[in-house]
């Protein structure tokens, strides 16, 4: 139950109930930029994009594909799983994205994948049409430039800084867009800052119709888990975690629920199951790990359809606000950031205050600061089980008012300096750690 202490005091004059109604706006537009549905892992499915997109500039079927990626997107997209082929790694998305992609379906841009796409897909990958390599002297960490080439036709489209956020297009001598420089809209969205107890206070007192969309996250992605259940995807962690054996250790409990259903919907999005999911910042396992958790204490908790909607705009937003400054790409694994939103949200859910939830930030960061990101695969649902069981962990600690201190780490008195702390370390400090980890993957001898 929402109590009135909960609720921020407004000053009432028209003037600043009109900016909180124009920020407000902002917010909502900005979580249904980021919170949108993906098949299959983002950044493979983001090189497709951008090959389609190429090859529907081109306008006719290329002849070769050449792909230069950033580091970061290419570690993410090397051992993953690709939507409806049974197959990894890059090679088979761009060829597909070549041949049967759609950009107008953004990130679900291989949904029209077929058996037959795919055989057409292995057949282009053996006629050694497609080139991929590492794009040099970037700062970009999310960078895809695809050039298409058919007779005497060239076609060229990059995406950066969003998974579908294209800056550059252009056709033989003809640019068609060129937006590699900020544009004012780009200044605009900066503009909208964010911290804890704003995103707290918007999730608790925006109207309700205006945030309902949100369920759609639970709608989408509790079908993902669901789906993993009934089959054998990646590790089958999820599957596993239902297992008679595993409920004699676990319990079946809310606990071990959340854990399956979280981590199997990993399970079938990192194995390419052909199923939707709820992304959020550009990562489907990020908006796996910000929803389910939240859904399933709900649902097991007899909570309101009002109190899981407001915990999951908590949860959604308050990764937002954090990938706001670490940025889309990093070599921090993303459940960090996912978890600690899904923490939130179950804090809430518990009957916390925004301390509680303050709180509950704090004892995450303390706890999964530093795990590092070696790419989408899938063994990620086992690190997403990491961060939701901490996630739980620390709201039970929040809810009775313990916490990391400032005296501990890097936790600071102030929530918003410790999520500064957090994506200093992810953004700068493990720069190096990235360069190590994509030159240990591309050095392997498998």
């Amino acid at each position: 139950m929402i109590s009135r202490k909960d609720f921020p005091t407004f000053v009432g004059t028209k003037s600043m109930l009109f900016m909180i109604e124009s920020e407000r706006k902002q917010i909502i537009g900005l979580i249904k930029r980021e919170v949108v549905p993906a098949i299959g892992c983002t950044e493979p499915i983001a090189v497709a994009l951008c090959v389609a997109k190429a090859a529907e500039t081109l306008g006719v079927q290329p002849e070769k594909v050449e792909v230069l990626l950033s580091a970061n997107i290419l570690k993410n997209a090397m051992g993953v799983g690709i939507p409806g082929t049974d197959m990894v790694g890059l090679p088979i998305a761009i060829a597909l994205g070549a041949l049967i992609g759609k950009s107008e379906y953004q990130l679900e841009v291989l949904k029209n994948c077929t058996p037959e796409a795919v055989e057409r897909g292995k057949l282009f990958i053996g006629e050694k049409r497609i080139c991929i390599s590492l794009k040099e002297d970037i700062t970009e960490k999310l960078y895809i430039e695809v050039i298409c080439k058919a007779a005497d036709r060239i076609a060229k489209a990059v995406i950066a800084g969003g998974h579908t956020t294209f800056v550059y297009i252009a056709i033989d001598d003809k640019t068609l867009l060129d937006k590699r420089q900020i544009t004012n809209e780009e200044d605009e969205e900066e503009l909208l800052e964010l911290n804890l107890r704003k995103v707290y206070d918007f999730a608790l007192t925006a109207p309700l119709d205006e945030i309902r969309f949100i369920l759609d996250t639970a709608r989408l992605n509790k079908a993902a888990a669901e789906q993993s259940f009934a089959g054998n995807y990646g590790h089958s962690l999820g599957k596993m975690l239902r297992g008679t054996y595993e409920h004699k250790v676990m319990g079946d409990s809310i606990f071990s629920h959340i854990l399956s259903y979280t981590s199997g919907a990993c399970d079938a999005r990192m194995a390419g199951a052909m199923i939707p999911v709820m992304s959020n910042s550009g990562s489907g396992n990020q908006g796996i790990s910000a929803t389910l958790p939240v859904v399933i204490f709900a649902e097991e908790n007899n909570k309101t359809e009002e109190e899981l909607i407001r915990a999951l705009i908590l949860s959604h937003l308050t990764v937002i606000y954090i990938k706001q400054s670490l940025g889309r790409l990093s070599a921090l694994c993303g459940c960090v950031v996912a978890a600690t939103g899904s923490s939130c949200g179950i804090t809430r859910l518990m009957g916390g205050n925004y301390n509680q939830v303050a709180f509950a930030v704090q004892n995450m960061i303390a706890n999964l600061t530093g795990m590092i990101c070696d790419g989408a695969k899938p063994s990620c649902a086992l690190k997403v089980t990491t961060g939701v069981s901490t996630a739980v962990l620390s709201a039970m600690m929040a809810m009775e008012n313990r916490y990391v201190t400032s005296v501990e780490g890097i936790i600071d008195e102030d929530v918003d300096q410790s999520i500064r702390n957090l994506t200093r370390i992810g953004s700068q400090a493990m720069n190096e750690t990235d360069k190590m980890v994509l030159d240990i993957m591309t050095h392997k001898g498998c």
